[in-house]
């Protein structure tokens, strides 16, 4: 397959823009060059800036339940396109093609009919004061900017701008320079379901377009899903104009099985907490502890279940661990595996070179020049361990064992990260104690990375701050304006 060039959407159009510079597009499975992007300059960003000012006011202005109608068309156009979309975002990924059609786009399509609903739901208080009286408005932030993330590129790109739009905001948004094609799908989708031209704009562009959309005066908010160190940078540069930030970073996730714990279950959520989308999401539960007295047969029934893990193509319905996003990420996660080896963690499984499944279109030769690796299973590992402390984002666990709640707890929260957290236990008091305890911005409990759009989404500590989805999220892109009006005379001293 082949793409051509892709540009900007600029204006509810594409960029006709020269450009002095471009990215290639590269499909991980095979590293082939499969399309090219013009980099947005930076006389593109104004305009779309510009126009963005003009288009918000006018949106800002409409009913919220005309936002509403818009939006929800929208999600009808997604859904019906489920199958397009899903397979663009595979070119783009290279992640299973059985993953995108039941998860990605649908997930997006869920972000834009929520928030959908969500606009009419904007609306401030009333505050009594004896004779007189206040009250609050919700307003819109104005222009906003969203940078995405490359391992859920039309589902982040739903989950920013759905809640910016809904709240009455434009966006201009920068997917990842290494997925950036559903992107501008989605706005297509948003033009054709009605949204007016300018409130829905994509960039295409790397890190250089990332500082000047953080550092550009018009706009008041960035959300940003990414790396820690680039929410790091983004906050400081963001502190120069004071604008609203949204931070969805990394993390070192802890999953702890207890000894009284469903061990199948455990181990399926182990597996789907390490291996969907070949380890490359933020919110993996990679550190695993597991009650001694189960370690073994939580082993046993890892082993049987990981080993029949189909890799290979990733258009290939069959195929369950597809490829990472890079050469240079793969390059990355190799380094690890070794490392882990290094440090002395026992490979139980994996950190080897896979087994490769061919299909009718790719030959296991052809897959070899791609970006595989096998899901990996570490035992015999310790906390101060590199594979243990840092963030791989491959398919990479970590088991590590322990005795005690009390030990539990403190060991999976000996971490800068706080992005999520799971338990397994047949203990309701003690599903609850534990959560309370862990620091992270969601536990699940007797399940893993379950997203639904209805409840928030984010981090503490180094993890991020602000969340995605809910109604949480439609705050974030908002600014409370408060009106008191005065009934009487006014109280004052100088009265005379």
């Amino acid at each position: 397959m082949k793409f051509g060039t892709i540009r900007s959407y600029i204006d509810g159009k594409y960029s006709d823009a020269n450009a002095s510079r471009q990215i290639s597009i590269q499909y991980p499975a095979t590293n082939e060059e499969i399309g090219r992007a013009d980099v947005a300059n930076e006389a593109e960003l104004n305009a779309a800036v510009k126009i963005a000012r003009k288009a918000q006011k006018q949106w800002a202005s409409m009913l919220p339940a005309e936002r509403s109608r818009i939006l929800h068309k929208a999600s009808v156009l997604i859904r019906e396109r489920n199958d397009e979309l899903a397979t663009l975002e595979v070119w783009d990924t290279g992640k299973p093609i059985q993953e995108a059609l039941s998860v990605d786009i649908v997930s997006g399509a869920d972000a834009v009919e929520y928030f959908a609903h969500a606009a009419a739901l904007l609306k401030g208080d009333y505050y009594p004061l004896g004779e007189s009286h206040a009250y609050s408005i919700p307003e819109p932030l104005g222009v906003v900017g969203g940078i995405g993330a490359w391992n859920y590129p039309f589902q982040i790109a739903c989950w920013k701008s759905a809640p910016a739009l809904a709240g009455g905001n434009a966006m201009i948004y920068k997917p990842s320079e290494l997925t950036m094609m559903t992107a501008l799908k989605l706005a297509e989708i948003y033009k054709e379901a009605g949204l007016p031209d300018g409130l829905f704009q994509v960039l295409l562009g790397d890190a250089e377009l990332g500082k000047a959309i953080v550092a550009h005066p018009d706009i008041h908010k960035i959300s940003l899903t990414g790396e820690v160190g680039t929410g790091k940078k983004i906050m400081a540069s963001a502190a120069a104009t004071l604008k609203h930030v949204t931070l969805e970073l990394g993390g070192k996730s802890p999953l702890i099985v207890f000894d009284d714990a469903d061990i199948g279950n455990a181990v399926q959520a182990a597996m789907m907490a390490n291996f969907y989308t070949q380890g490359e999401i933020c919110s993996n539960g990679t550190r695993v502890f597991v009650h001694s007295s189960v370690k073994d047969g939580f082993l046993q029934e890892l082993k049987r279940c990981t080993e029949k893990l189909i890799v290979g193509d990733p258009m290939d319905p069959a195929t369950q661990v597809g490829a990472l996003i890079s050469r240079q990420h793969y390059e990355k996660v190799n380094g690890y595996l070794q490392l882990g080896k290094e440090q002395g963690a026992t490979a139980f499984l994996g950190a080897s070179e896979p087994e490769l499944k061919p299909s009718s279109q790719l030959s296991v030769d052809e897959l070899k020049k791609g970006n595989f690796v096998a899901p990996t299973v570490f035992t015999d590992c310790r906390d101060d361990m590199r594979i243990v402390c840092e963030e791989i984002f491959g398919p990479v666990m970590s088991v590590l064992t322990f005795e005690t709640e009390v030990e539990a707890v403190q060991r999976a929260n000996n971490t800068p990260f706080g992005l999520a957290a799971g338990l397994f236990t047949r203990d309701v008091n003690r599903a609850h104690r534990v959560s309370r305890q862990l620091q992270a911005g969601i536990i699940w409990v007797n399940n893993y990375n379950l997203t639904p759009i209805e409840i928030p989404f984010g981090g503490y500590k180094q993890s991020g701050m602000g969340r995605e989805n809910s109604l949480e999220a439609l705050k974030h892109y908002t600014q409370i304006k408060t009106v008191y009006v005065e009934s009487g005379d006014v109280d004052s001293p100088y009265r005379v």
